[in-house]
């Protein structure tokens, strides 16, 4: 919310999620940024991964976007997010809008 209150609505992703991790650091949050997440089919590793904005504490996944609305889309791809891991909780978080959007998801 200190993010969004600081910089209002308007920014691009990026922007947010620069200043989100300072606002990480300066609360002393764990976290890592832009974490590749694996996927197994059979037992086998894929190519293509997914690439989550944050993981919190190491149980939290932490999706940031900056759009007018959210979609089902954006739902669908934190809970693709989830499977893919052994995390069961995520945050999806839209600073696009004049008040901050956020939407809590356990798998």
């Amino acid at each position: 919310m200190v993010v969004h209150r600081e910089l209002g609505c308007g920014f691009l992703e990026p922007v947010y999620q620069e200043a989100l991790a300072i606002e990480f650091q300066i609360q002393g949050i764990p976290f890592r940024k832009e974490v590749e997440l694996s996927i197994t089919y059979k037992e086998r590793t894929l190519n293509k991964c997914y690439k989550a904005d944050f993981i919190c504490y190491d149980r939290i996944i932490l999706e940031l976007k900056a759009l007018s609305a959210l979609s089902s889309d954006h739902s669908s791809q934190i809970l693709n997010y989830l499977k893919a891991t052994a995390i069961r909780v995520g945050l999806l978080i839209n600073f696009g809008t004049t008040s901050l959007q956020h939407q809590r998801f356990i798998l």
